[in-house]
């Protein structure tokens, strides 16, 4: 683990590091700011070789990006970032739309509720539904139930996460697999003070610290969450589908993945942990173009073509 007093940045994202400043998420001023610039986010009709379709849900909707062309009969279901207080699917369009072009799959990527307004569990009931939603609607658009990811960045790596425990105990369907892109995975990390004064890039633990507590409604860290609250809370992760986790060692959320990746190992759950050395929180959205992203990406591509029967395309 590098020296977190440095936090020193990889070569390849430091120049763009340098630019993004860390958003105070912990200003309440600022979460009503961004949520307000965020519904009138412009967003895309289609791609090349996409389509992309909204539907609405009973309390949110859900955005569907569909090849022209042939498609595999798989599909993954996507929950975008923002710490659980903003971000709209739109936000992840050119990823989404990358997804279902280049694997060939129907992704599903889902506008949930955002706290404070709609704390836990309504981001997490909209993740369900939409789930149940894209299961029901497997025939229509040629999918195998069997073949359906859950993946997400972020606050939506976390929902994620806590979606598959949640399938996983209701037996209401299970997901092929469970792709984390720097997930927010434990409420605890926040309570931990010394972390305030490293001001992480883009991330800082003020902000983590603000976020859960916006969503749980309580002040993180304390003795009882509810459950599917708070995916590392969770004692028994028996059962839980093959995972992939993508983070940066300097990301204020490396040391809770590290911990979620070892004791979903030690309860025989076939984990792959891929860490990137000098990388912030959610370097792959802010240097897409980076080299370093482009592996990570490769190897997300792997676990998804291996875990869904994919036919095997490099990406460049």
């Amino acid at each position: 683990m590098p020296n977190m007093t440095e936090l020193k940045v990889h070569p390849e994202l430091a120049q763009t590091v340098r630019f993004i400043p860390t958003l105070p998420f912990h200003r309440t001023w600022f979460v009503k700011v961004v949520q307000s610039l965020q519904r009138i986010w412009p967003s895309a009709k289609g791609a090349e070789g996409i389509t992309i379709d909204t539907c609405a849900l009973s309390n949110a909707s859900i955005r569907v990006y569909q090849p022209t062309g042939v498609h595999c009969g798989a599909a993954l279901l996507w929950m975008h970032g923002g710490g659980l207080v903003s971000g709209r699917a739109a936000q992840d369009d050119t990823l989404c739309s990358a997804y279902a072009r280049e694997l060939g799959l129907i992704v599903v990527s889902v506008d949930y509720r955002l706290a404070p307004a709609q704390p836990f569990p309504a981001a997490l009931n909209d993740c369900h539904e939409a789930w149940q939603w894209l299961v029901a609607s497997a025939d229509r658009f040629g999918i195998d139930p069997a073949r359906i990811a859950l993946s997400g960045q972020s606050a939506g790596g976390g929902l994620a996460a806590s979606l598959a425990q949640r399938l996983t105990d209701e037996g209401d369907g299970t997901p092929a697999c469970v792709a984390l892109f720097c997930p927010m995975l434990d409420d605890r990390t926040s309570t931990n003070m010394a972390l305030d004064p490293l001001n992480h890039k883009i991330w800082n633990n003020r902000s983590n610290r603000a976020c859960w507590s916006a969503y749980l409604q309580q002040s993180p860290g304390g003795a009882q969450v509810a459950p599917y609250a708070v995916p590392a809370r969770r004692e028994d992760l028996s059962g839980l589908p093959k995972t992939w986790i993508g983070i940066g060692d300097i990301d204020l959320f490396y040391q809770e993945c590290l911990a979620y990746a070892q004791r979903l190992c030690q309860f025989d759950v076939e984990c792959s942990l891929y860490v990137v050395s000098g990388a912030p929180h959610a370097f792959e959205t802010i240097a897409p173009r980076a080299q370093v992203t482009r592996k990570l990406f490769a190897a997300n591509f792997r676990f998804l073509q291996q875990s869904l029967g994919l036919p095997t395309v490099e990406r460049e």
